[in-house]
This record gives structure tokens, sequence and C-alpha cells, in this order.
């Protein structure tokens, strides 16, 4: 099945809007090392192949817009950590949300790449954590930050900590505020794109902070040992427009 632009999400683990959909996706197999070659494993990851919207993208030669950030209602938690096979995820409660105008996206989990999936003038950062909220008839709402070695961030050192080293899962001792791994200053790019793994449906509106975030080198070298390279290869742009603000 291909899908089209916009069209219902599915294989998006943690999202309460497609859970049957997910598991049906998830019992293909795939991996980064094949990312060149999803579209031809699966009828359902067509669009990994035949999209014009796919992500990432160099964030690059961004128009100016006066464009506004999402209005985040987050509130920190003991999240599950879960180790699902190709990432490190947090899952969210019920209760968080980002708001966009008068559209409404529930917070579902936050996961992690290295290195970075998007890059902006051609460069990647070490990490980048994904902010993902899904909306009405299958919509998502992505936040990207940026993550670079530097100072300790301690709600990163926390999951960390709390990894599981193979697949599995656990649960953080105590609560934290997701928040801290946003930028202080919130400048973004803002475009429409994908999901970056299998099934690449266009659903998503992406809006990704300029400004990375500083987290410990042996935090990220922790992430690394468990998942070397978690990163989809760049796509084309084709006749998509990037903001910025």
């Amino acid at each position: 099945m291909a899908f089209t632009r916009r069209s219902f999400l599915a294989g998006l683990m943690g999202c309460p809007f497609c859970a049957a959909a997910a598991r049906a996706a998830e019992g293909a197999y795939w991996s980064y090392a094949d990312a060149q070659n999803w579209g031809t494993h699966n009828r359902a990851y067509q669009s990994c192949s035949t999209g014009g919207e796919q992500s990432p993208i160099d964030l690059t030669n961004a128009i100016r817009a006066d464009i506004r950030a999402p209005k985040l209602s987050w509130k920190a938690q003991a999240f599950k950590i879960v180790n699902n096979g190709h990432t490190i995820q947090a899952e969210v409660a019920p209760g968080c949300f980002a708001t966009l105008g008068n559209r409404k996206f529930e917070f579902a989990q936050f996961h992690f790449h290295a290195p970075s999936e998007h890059a902006i003038g051609g460069k990647r950062t070490a990490m980048e954590a994904h902010f993902v909220h899904g909306g009405e008839g299958g919509a998502l709402l992505v936040l990207g930050a940026l993550l670079k070695a530097g100072a300790k961030n301690k709600v990163f050192t926390s999951i960390m900590a709390a990894a599981p080293p193979i697949e599995g899962e656990a649960k953080l001792n105590e609560p934290v505020d997701p928040a801290a791994l946003l930028p202080k200053r919130r400048a973004f790019f803002r475009y429409e794109g994908s999901l970056t793994t299998p099934p690449c449906s266009e659903v998503v509106n992406w809006y990704v902070f300029a400004n990375p975030v500083e987290v410990a080198a042996s935090d990220i070298e922790a992430f690394k040992k468990l998942f070397p390279m978690n990163a989809r290869p760049l796509q084309t742009l084709h006749r998509r427009f990037v903001l910025r603000n």
C-alpha cells in the first residue's frame, strides 16, 4: 500500500492514534544500513522510495517568514524508557500537548538519533531528539532539537542511565522535564515532511530548532554504543519550501 501526502499514519511507535497500524508495520524487518532500499522491502514502505516530501533534509536557503512555534503544554514525568531495537524512546503519559493555532496535538513520545538526521548547511550535529505529537486525521507535529557535546544535560543523563542495553523497557526513578532538551533560543525551521523511518508516511509538520542543545559527550557515547548510527540519509527537497522565523 502506498501512502499519499498527509495520509493516515502507520508504523509510529507510541502513537495513540494508530497503534494497530503500527503493529502491522513492525512485522517487516528494516535497518539503517539498508535505508536506501526501504521502499522495495514492503509495499507499505513505498513512500520511502516514491514520496515527494521525505525527511530528513538539509535546512538550507530557508525563507524568512513571520511564523510562530507551537505552544507547548508539557509536564515533568517519570517516563518509561524503551529500547525498541532502533532507538531509545521515552513514552509520554496522556495530558501533554502542543497547540498550533486552533489545532491540538497530543505529545506521544520522544526519541533520539545519532548523528542528527537534519543538517544545516550540509552539517549534522552529534545527535538529534524528536518530540512526536499526534493530531486529528493522523497528522503529526514533530519538534527536532539538535544535540552537541558540551555541558551535561540532566534529563539526557537520566534517560541514558536508565536506557536498557537490549530491547526492553525501564522507568525513570523521578520525574524529569523534557523541555530541558530544547534550546533556550527558539529560532526554528518549518517544513512539511515525513517520518524518517518506515513507512515514511508524509504526515509530519516539522519544526527543527536552529540552535543546538549541549549534552555530555559521555552520554552521546553511551547512546552510540547502543546505536552507532540510526539516522536516515538526507532526502531531496523537491518543490517544498523551508521557512525560518
